[in-house]
C-alpha cells in the first residue's frame, strides 16, 4: 500500500497527466461535433441521399482517442523516471522492483477504466440524442443491446494504459513507447489491410481494433479487421495484450540495472 501511495502521488503530481486525461476525455465533445455536423448534413439531403446515408458508430471510431492518450499515460509515468534519473530512487527504496511496476499499472490500469467508460458511454449517448433516427435508424438499437460492445470498448482503453506502461520499462524511453502505441492504432492495421487474403483477415482478427465486435459475437464487414475469433478466443487475445507485455517488463526490470 506505501508503495501504490507514492506511486499514486507521483501521477498526480505530473502536469502531463492532466493534460492527457483532458485530452482523452476530449473524444466526447469530438463524438458530439460529429454528430452534429452528420444531422446536418442530413437534414439537407434530398430523399434519394437519406435513403443511401450510412454512418458509422461513433463510439467505435473515436475511441481510438482515450486508446491512445492513456497509452501516452502509461509510458510517461515510468519513462519520465527514467528522464529524470528518480528510478534509481525508486527501485532502491524498493528493493524487489515489481511492487514499483505493479503499483504504476494498478493506476494507470483504473484510470483507462474510468477514461475508457466515460468516452465510450459519453459519446454513444450524446450521438444517440443528437441523430435520433437519422441514417436509418442507427442510434435507435436498444441499448441493452449495444451493451455488451460498449463494455468491450470501453475495456480496450486500459489494455492500452497497461501496453504504454509496459513498453515504457521495457524500452526505457518515452518516443519508443508512444510509437509502439501508435503503431497499435494506426500503422499496423493499414498494413494489414493491404496484405493479401487469407493472411489479412487471420491478422487483422488479433488487432485489438478486432476484439471488442468479435467478444461480442458481431461480424466485421466493413473494415481493415477480421472477425476469425470466437468470443472466448477474443477475450483471452486482449488479456494477453494487457498481461504478456507486463510480465515481460517485470522480467526486465528486475534484472537489469536501473539506469540504462
Amino acid at each position: 500500500m506505501s508503495v501504490l501511495t507514492s506511486e499514486w502521488l507521483k501521477v498526480r503530481s505530473l502536469r502531463s497527466t492532466y493534460l492527457v486525461l483532458g485530452l482523452a476525455l476530449s473524444a466526447i465533445f469530438m463524438g458530439l461535433a460529429l454528430a452534429v455536423m452528420a444531422a446536418g448534413m442530413y437534414d439537407t439531403a434530398s430523399l434519394a441521399q437519406r435513403s443511401r446515408a450510412r454512418i458509422a458508430d461513433l463510439e467505435e471510431v473515436l475511441v481510438m482517442v482515450p486508446q491512445l492518450c492513456m497509452g501516452i499515460l502509461g509510458a510517461l509515468t515510468i519513462t519520465s523516471e527514467y528522464t529524470t534519473g528518480s528510478i534509481r530512487t525508486s527501485l532502491t527504496l524498493v528493493p524487489g522492483r515489481w511492487p514499483v511496476l505493479a503499483a504504476k499499472s494498478l493506476i494507470v490500469g483504473a484510470l483507462g477504466l474510468i477514461v475508457g467508460a466515460l468516452t465510450v458511454f459519453g459519446t454513444y449517448f450524446l450521438s444517440r440524442e443528437v441523430l435520433g433516427d437519422r441514417f436509418a435508424g442507427a442510434y435507435t438499437t436498444p441499448f441493452q443491446d449495444r451493451l455488451p460492445l460498449l463494455l468491450a470498448l470501453s475495456l480496450t482503453v486500459p489494455v492500452f494504459a497497461l501496453l504504454g506502461t509496459a513498453f515504457g520499462a521495457l524500452l526505457r524511453s518515452a518516443a519508443g513507447a508512444i510509437a509502439v502505441i501508435v503503431g497499435l492504432v494506426y500503422v499496423i492495421p493499414m498494413i494489414i489491410g493491404k496484405i493479401p487474403e487469407p493472411s489479412s483477415e487471420r491478422l487483422g482478427s488479433l488487432m485489438i481494433g478486432a476484439l471488442p465486435r468479435e467478444i461480442t459475437g458481431d461480424t466485421i464487414t466493413t473494415s481493415v479487421y477480421g472477425s476469425l475469433l470466437s468470443p472466448a478466443a477474443a477475450a483471452m487475445v486482449m488479456v494477453a495484450y494487457a498481461i504478456l507485455p507486463l510480465i515481460a517488463a517485470t522480467w526486465l526490470v528486475r534484472r537489469r540495472d536501473a539506469w540504462p
